[in-house]
């Protein structure tokens, strides 16, 4: 079986090519009105698409699918138990990663981290009971947010260099405000889900995956396509 988890974000899209289980191709485009020749040029025999920005409509239109088109939705049956009391306002990229976490570690406990243009965090218990978590501004975001709403404040570009703890100019302090307090942020929020939830597994996707993986304490499992490969499990659930 040959199917595409397709992720359509407020930028731009990632999709997922997966042969049976296993993701063979992966890629990622700016915006959300053309597919790529790759996908355009292929028949499928099924297809999932979670979209925070448009209807799927116009990607199912587009798309040659043999077998089951899905949109993910809040009405989508899902391989783990969703608590969250809205679901229909929880994003799907969010409930894609935690299926995704699910698949990697059954019967676990999982935190599982996303940072991005946003940085959440959601929880999953062991029994596959989603239970929500937490959105906060992803770094990129800080940084333009001190800018914009402030008279004085310069735009500083995120670095991956080592950053001063204690900022002696006003370029370094946002450095260290918005980086070090990032991290210190994560690593409060490990430390808490720790002490009520034995045996806890920290998962980190995102595009700053990277920055945060040497900086938080314990054992971290970075998985770059937890999202689509959430998305294809979502699919596989309901085929």
């Amino acid at each position: 079986m040959r199917s595409v988890a397709i992720d359509i974000g407020n930028t731009g899209t990632k999709y997922g090519i997966f042969e049976e289980d296993v993701l063979v191709k992966q890629g990622y485009f700016e915006g959300q009105d053309t597919l790529p020749q790759e996908l355009l040029s292929e028949a499928f025999d099924h297809a999932i698409v979670a979209t925070v920005a448009q209807s799927a409509e116009t990607i199912q239109q587009r798309l040659s699918v043999r077998g089951k088109f899905l949109e993910l939705t809040p009405q989508t049956a899902l391989p783990v138990s969703n608590l969250y009391k809205t679901p229909q306002t929880l994003g799907a990229d969010r409930i894609a990663a935690v299926v995704g976490a699910h698949y990697f570690f059954p019967n676990r406990n999982c935190l599982v981290f996303d940072a991005g243009t946003c940085i959440t965090h959601d929880f999953l218990d062991s029994v596959g009971n989603y239970h929500g978590g937490g959105i906060a501004p992803g770094l990129n975001m800080k940084f333009r947010a001190l800018h914009t709403f402030t008279g004085r404040l310069p735009l500083v570009q995120r670095t991956d260099d080592e950053f001063p703890l204690t900022g002696q100019t006003t370029q370094e302090s946002i450095l260290s405000g918005v980086l070090a307090g990032s991290v210190a942020e994560l690593n409060g929020l490990i430390r808490a889900y720790t002490e009520n939830a034995a045996d806890l597994v920290v998962i980190l996707c995102g595009g700053d995956a990277g920055f945060f993986e040497s900086k938080l304490k314990g054992r971290i499992f970075v998985i770059p396509e937890l999202v689509l490969i959430g998305l294809h499990r979502i699919l596989t659930h309901n085929v």
